[in-house]
């Protein structure tokens, strides 16, 4: 596992930067903003692992919170779901489904996660996370939302009514989050606790108390 992961930041380290460059710059020149499909084109090639300190906190908040049916959102080539998957292993218990719109990011995770012994632990799904996640039925205790960032709040939506109380949720990239995703889980009224943390480029770590104040 840590050799994958030494692996998948190494690159991202030495390529990322270029990618996102070049992605930025053809972004640049549309029309309109790219659509999350146009986005994910542009962003193929980019690994785009969560901050190492964010990993190290999903391991940490998976391995005290013990959930059974986390759920991840822009799995790119797998390092969170690597972190997300050791601790549910660490467990004993708990399997992790992940969604991925681009197919050969959704082939690197897979592979990743068979060379980090991990494969079992994990069902990866491609396609629009509204779609694939949309058609999950078992509750879900613990969320990750990595991907495209407006697609937070139609992700979120999606999925609360399979969250139990006390799910928690990890909410990557603070700093380019939508106004409109973060007054939702800001918002006590609809059950949400929300608190942000100065890791990576910020991170916010939602509970959903289950409680909504009609």
């Amino acid at each position: 596992m840590r050799a994958v992961l030494t692996r998948l930041y190494s690159m991202a380290e030495r390529d990322d930067k270029g990618v996102m460059e070049r992605a930025y710059a053809s972004a640049a020149g549309l029309s309109a903003p790219p659509t999350p499909a146009e986005a994910s084109a542009l962003c193929a090639e980019a690994l785009l692992p969560v901050d190492p300190k964010i990993g190290r906190l999903l391991h940490l908040l998976v391995r005290t919170l013990r959930p059974r049916n986390p759920v991840e959102f822009g799995a790119s080539y797998g390092a969170s779901a690597i972190q997300i998957a050791a601790a549910l292993r660490d467990n004993g218990s708990g399997h992790l489904t992940t969604s991925e719109l681009d197919g050969g990011k959704v082939r690197k995770t897979r592979e990743n996660l068979a060379e980090a012994g991990l494969a079992d632990l994990v069902t990866v799904l491609e396609g629009d996370a509204r779609d694939t996640l949309g058609a999950l039925t078992e509750p879900v205790d613990f969320i990750l939302l990595d991907g495209w960032k407006e697609l937070y709040l139609p992700v979120l939506k999606v999925l609360e009514p399979l969250m139990a109380p006390g799910a928690v949720i990890v909410s990557d990239n603070l700093s380019m989050l939508p106004a409109d995703y973060l007054e939702r889980i800001r918002d006590g009224r609809l059950g949400y606790l929300s608190l942000d943390l100065p890791l990576g480029d910020g991170v916010e770590v939602t509970t959903w108390t289950g409680i909504r104040d009609e």
